[in-house]
């Protein structure tokens, strides 16, 4: 299976001038999109917690996670992004694309635009009630 890298432009807000572009591989085994964190820090965006990361080799690690905005050929939206150290992959994670509306196709690695879905609970339509169920003690 092939990887596929995307230009993305990183901004503080929406409607912040400042901007980056920066190519990222699309990974989607992760959740959250790393960038470099002196890229996000010139940009503006100041991270809000520290965050500890497993590995695959299941060694962990810890970053600073922040929020940004991504925009990808005019659609964009908010995420969280973790602070990259050097060295560290630039990864466009699932988090991401949804913010974007977008979603990859698993056959051939191209990028789509996400069906909006709402999950509402109404009486003319029975079948998207859901029982609950409480977790803990009675």
């Amino acid at each position: 299976m092939g990887m596929t890298h995307l230009q993305i432009t990183v901004k503080r807000l929406p409607d912040s001038r400042k901007s980056e572009r920066l190519r990222f591989l699309i990974d989607t085994g992760a959740v959250y999109s790393v960038a470099p964190a002196k890229t996000l820090r010139a940009l503006g965006i100041k991270p809000h917690r520290r965050e500890r990361f497993i590995l695959a080799d299941g060694s962990s690690m810890e970053r600073d996670l922040g929020g940004a905005y991504f925009e990808y050929r005019g659609t964009g939206g908010m995420a969280p992004v973790v602070f990259g150290d050097p060295g560290d992959a630039q990864l466009l994670g699932m988090t991401t694309l949804e913010a974007m509306g977008l979603m990859i196709d698993p056959l051939s690695r191209d990028l789509r635009t996400l069906p909006a879905t709402l999950g509402l609970a109404h009486s003319r339509h029975p079948s998207l009630l859901h029982k609950t169920t409480r977790v803990g003690k009675r």
